[in-house]
């Protein structure tokens, strides 16, 4: 029992990579995926809410038992309820009622505390990142708490970096491209920094949604994918950090996603969708012998209501 984990941080990690088998590009390139579901919450962003806190744990900006504040799109925010319930820090999120209802009850149920700002009818807008960053902010000047401010912290990069290890090692090198929404843009960034320091050939591709891309210089808009498109350019990329950036609509990740669960059996979000519609799109540009890499973000229970209502109105 040496190797057993001592709490349900230990387990955070080391996932899976699948090969896609039905929903695949008609030159027979490989797409495999990630598979961040298996993470504690379902999530690929439990990596970087431990190493948000565990580094400030470290170098004592954040104290025993200090609270810690942010601001979030839903998953960020269930991982941080996590990693904070576990390490005893008291947690105030920042979130809105555009994000789906699984996701705040899964905070409330991991003990935060939550601000809930409205959005304009259920849109993910450049307006509402902002108002929700504002917020954040302001309750950590007024409380004195450690804000981890995801959109530009650095000490996730650590996290993402150990990801693109391990998706080296389960591809034993053979990978040509690595494909990923962006939301704060982290994980890109630290997959790409690292993967193109042991190959510099690998293509990263960013994904953004075609309503606010403005990563691609287009005007900010709203959207209804979960956790990408701040519609705006966020601190932590840099346009180098993507050889191309592949658009999708909310509609083309929503029918990625619901194609995933009934030919795959992976449920997933729309994030997740997202990312397939534009691995699909790479493998077919790169040829037959291409591997492209590609995350399942997290896991389709967090968006189980919404997707409900979507096969009702389908149906109907």
């Amino acid at each position: 029992m040496s190797n057993a984990p001592k709490t349900i941080l230990d387990t955070i990690g080391n996932t899976p990579l699948l090969e896609l088998r039905n929903v695949r590009p008609s030159n027979g390139a490989r797409i495999c995926l990630k598979l961040e579901s298996q993470n504690p919450t379902g999530s690929m962003k439990d990596r970087m809410a431990l190493a948000m806190i565990s580094a400030p744990e470290a170098d004592g900006r954040l104290k025993p038992g200090g609270a810690v504040v942010e601001y979030t799109g839903g998953s960020t925010g269930v991982s941080l309820a996590l990693v904070c319930g576990v390490k005893k820090h008291p947690l105030h999120l920042v979130t809105s009622d555009a994000f789906s209802k699984e996701k705040l009850d899964h905070m409330r149920l991991l003990g935060a505390r939550l601000t809930i700002v409205p959005s304009d009818g259920g849109r993910q807008t450049e307006k509402l990142t902002k108002d929700m960053i504002r917020e954040a902010h302001r309750i950590a000047a007024e409380t004195g708490a450690y804000i981890t401010a995801q959109m530009e912290n650095t000490d996730q990069l650590k996290a993402y970096a150990k990801m693109a290890d391990e998706i080296w090692d389960l591809t034993v090198g053979r990978i040509d491209a690595f494909v990923q929404a962006v939301g704060s843009s982290a994980s890109l960034r630290g997959i790409s920094e690292r993967l193109r320091a042991l190959a510099p050939r690998i293509r990263m591709v960013a994904v953004e949604p075609a309503e606010s891309a403005v990563l691609s210089g287009g005007p900010s808009g709203a959207h209804k994918i979960d956790g990408i498109g701040a519609g705006y350019v966020v601190p932590l990329w840099y346009p180098e950090m993507a050889d191309a950036i592949e658009p999708v609509s909310t509609a083309e990740a929503k029918a990625m996603a619901f194609r995933l669960a009934s030919e795959e059996g992976l449920f997933c979000g729309t994030s997740t969708g997202a990312n397939v519609t534009a691995a699909l799109r790479v493998a077919e540009r790169l040829g037959p012998e291409a591997t492209v890499v590609t995350v399942l973000c997290d896991t389709g229970m967090k968006y189980l209501s919404t997707f409900a209502r979507d096969l009702d109105q389908r149906s109907a």
